[in-house]
């Protein structure tokens, strides 16, 4: 069970959820001592107890690049692939966002596009500080930030993420309504005065 999916799982993307995560990386992962002895046997709840003690976001650190908690954390919830209640409940809670910012990388990488915007986009209103650990050394970034490079980008963390449809497709096709940036109600009510 260690290093396979839970066979109740179902293909995401059209592929199995843990192929998101490129084979070089994911043996890494596999052969990392922090899998070995923090991830085997874990269940939905016990990845959630394992994120609540995360001090850091990333892929990998140290000249050996050996991958970061935050990775092998991840890898293991596309494993488990958790139910929808569960996993809108990880996006939704607001008491440790180490969780949180796993629960959004984990949304990001495996949901349809419309619902990625819609449930991602009011995270940008998250202004919590996170440490991030890259190649080069810890940097100081925030959940707004890391949902906006969730929405924008094509990779992460040097995660490649799956294709996500433009927001303004979305909202030519009417699927979705034009997003108004908090920003715009502060001009709004400035000029209101």
């Amino acid at each position: 069970m260690a290093n396979r999916t839970v066979s109740t799982a179902e293909a995401i993307h059209g592929t199995n959820p843990q192929f998101l995560i490129d084979k070089i990386f994911r043996e890494r992962i596999y052969n990392s001592r922090y899998w070995k002895e923090h991830c085997f046997g874990l269940t939905v709840t016990g990845v959630m107890e394992k994120a609540v003690e995360l001090q850091a976001i990333g892929r990998e650190y140290g000249e050996s690049h050996r991958p970061l908690e935050f990775t092998c954390l991840l890898l293991k919830l596309l494993q488990l692939q958790p139910d929808q209640p569960m996993l809108d409940a990880l996006v939704d809670q607001e008491d440790f966002k180490y969780l949180r910012a796993l629960a959004v990388f984990y949304y990001r990488m495996t949901q349809p596009s419309l619902d990625v915007y819609r449930k991602l986009e009011p995270l940008l209103a998250d202004y919590r500080k996170l440490r991030a650990i890259e190649l080069g050394g810890m940097e100081l970034t925030f959940m707004d930030q890391l949902v906006d490079d969730l929405l924008t980008k094509k990779s992460v963390f040097l995660i490649t993420l799956p294709h996500l449809t433009r927001r303004l497709l979305l909202e030519d096709a009417g699927q979705i309504a034009p997003r108004i940036s908090p920003l715009d109600d502060d001009d709004d009510s400035s000029s209101d005065e």
